[in-house]
């Protein structure tokens, strides 16, 4: 079941990750300041929250990133990999009443952190599922190398 998570794929979710927290630190430090002070009050408090959101998502699937290479370099055991404080941290869902609100450069940034985030936790859940039910909700393709792998 390991398998899926192939260091390949760790370090491009790794590079994505790294892009983007790089793309949010810009856009809400920088750039997005002039969008951030046309917004009223109570909409400048919502996209503080929803940056805050930004950072919280991209952070948690870091460090879940993080430990995926650890173990994969030996660094730690899988008994240290699967300890609860290893598994990706929640991730608060944005408020779709703010969102329609916000400037467009924060949206993307926005539903770029909920994809990664959504596809980080897809990956643990993977991990986590006994495989009887991976392979029941699998590709009819993947279930069958299984059972091929199995006979021979």
């Amino acid at each position: 079941m390991e398998a899926r998570i192939t260091p390949r794929l760790v370090d491009s979710l790794y590079i994505e990750a790294m892009v983007l927290a790089d793309e949010a630190r810009a856009y809400f430090e920088d750039h997005g300041t002039e969008e951030r002070d046309a917004l009223t009050p109570a909409l400048r408090v919502g996209y503080a929250v929803e940056s805050l959101k930004v950072t919280t998502r991209i952070m948690h699937v870091i460090a879940w990133l993080l430990t995926r290479r650890g173990l994969e370099a030996g660094e730690i055991d899988r008994a240290a990999a699967s300890q609860p404080d290893r598994r990706l941290g929640e991730a608060g869902l944005s408020d779709p009443a703010v969102l329609p609100q916000l400037p467009e450069g924060a949206v993307g940034l926005i539903e770029a952190s909920e994809d990664l985030y959504a596809r980080v936790a897809r990956l643990e859940q993977d991990l986590l599922s006994p495989p009887e039910e991976t392979q029941a909700r699998g590709s009819p393709a993947r279930s069958l190398l299984n059972r091929l792998e199995r006979a021979f």
